[in-house]
């Protein structure tokens, strides 16, 4: 007993910082590159924490104890053993060199059945190209109308996007808790009770004070290699369509899914369309951003495919410890 308590305890400590230095620069990069000119870090750190404080209470509230959003019906509570804390502990080792690898993969993988490993990459293929195709169909018309190359907006309309960011990346957060908590809640009970509701609040505070005081780390990169993302413009209609399509699969089903290869797909999509319109802007300056980023997507998932056929296949079969 004593053992599976001291995995738990490393298993979601490494969790929660692997899946919010890594994934959470999905929504807050946007919104720490668009507004780290005009405020403090901490500023911004203590809005993100007051967002994401209050998502997790409602889920809490809402779904009987659990800050999952229900998204752990599939994968019931195990003993925490040693194995588990391997996967948040690889997942720290690529976010530290920057790579955007699906944290909900790599560290549910240790969790999932086969099954339902395969139900959720069916999901997170669907929802990358749905994201591209919304995206693409999205900024061709956005293009019309505007450049995102270049941050040229109107005088009067500079409050207007300014503001916009903050109320957009609040949602968007709030969205992305609902999906990607799981990945850390796998590691404790379904039902929490209110002292360890506190402890996980506090731990997560901490983090994201962290993440902002580091302006998000290596792989903030992934962001700001995108056109005009530092805009508040830019930054407001990624926010809108990328939470829209999260919100649309959140509500479709509480299969867990990945939220980074709906990101990629967000972000293919866009940087096509903008090319497509873009006469100075070929595509021989896309296809390597774009590549890359679906490069490490699919390490990632081989990685998470290798853990779950090494727990299944040969650590838990053999019973070594």
């Amino acid at each position: 007993m004593e053992a599976t308590i001291i995995y738990t305890i490393i298993g979601f400590a490494l969790a929660g910082y692997s899946v919010i230095a890594n994934d959470s620069i999905q929504t807050l990069g946007t919104f720490i590159a668009s507004k780290q000119k005009w405020f403090k870090w901490y500023v911004l750190a203590g809005s993100a924490s007051f967002v994401m404080v209050i998502a997790i209470t409602w889920g809490w509230y809402s779904y009987d104890g659990d800050i999952s959003y229900g998204r752990l019906t599939r994968i019931p509570y195990q003993e925490i053993q040693w194995y588990h804390a391997v996967a948040p502990a690889i997942l720290l080792l690529l976010t530290r060199i920057g790579i955007p690898v699906s944290t909900t993969f790599l560290v549910l993988s240790a969790f999932a059945s086969t099954v339902v490993l395969e139900k959720m990459l069916m999901k997170s293929v669907v929802g990358y190209g749905l994201a591209a195709v919304v995206a693409y169909i999205a900024w061709i018309i956005v293009s019309k109308f505007i450049n995102e190359k270049f941050d040229e907006v109107e005088e009067k309309w500079i409050g207007f996007w300014r503001n916009s960011v903050w109320v957009t990346s609040g949602w968007l957060w709030w969205v992305w808790l609902s999906h990607d908590v799981a990945n850390i809640a796998v590691y404790l009970p379904r039902q929490l009770d209110v002292t360890l509701l506190l402890i996980v609040l506090a731990y997560f505070t901490a983090l994201l004070f962290y993440i902002f005081y580091i302006h998000g780390g290596p792989i903030q990169k992934v962001v700001l290699d995108k056109t005009g993302t530092r805009y508040a413009r830019s930054a407001t209609i990624i926010n809108i369509i990328y939470a829209a399509v999260l919100f649309y699969f959140k509500e479709l089903n509480d299969l867990p899914m990945s939220t980074t290869w709906v990101f990629v797909g967000l972000l293919c999509g866009r940087e096509l369309a903008i090319s497509t319109m873009n006469k100075d802007y070929k595509f021989k300056y896309v296809f390597p951003l774009i590549g890359k980023d679906f490069l490490k997507m699919i390490f990632g998932l081989s990685v998470s495919v290798g853990i779950v056929l090494a727990i299944h296949y040969i650590i838990i079969p053999n019973n070594w410890f």
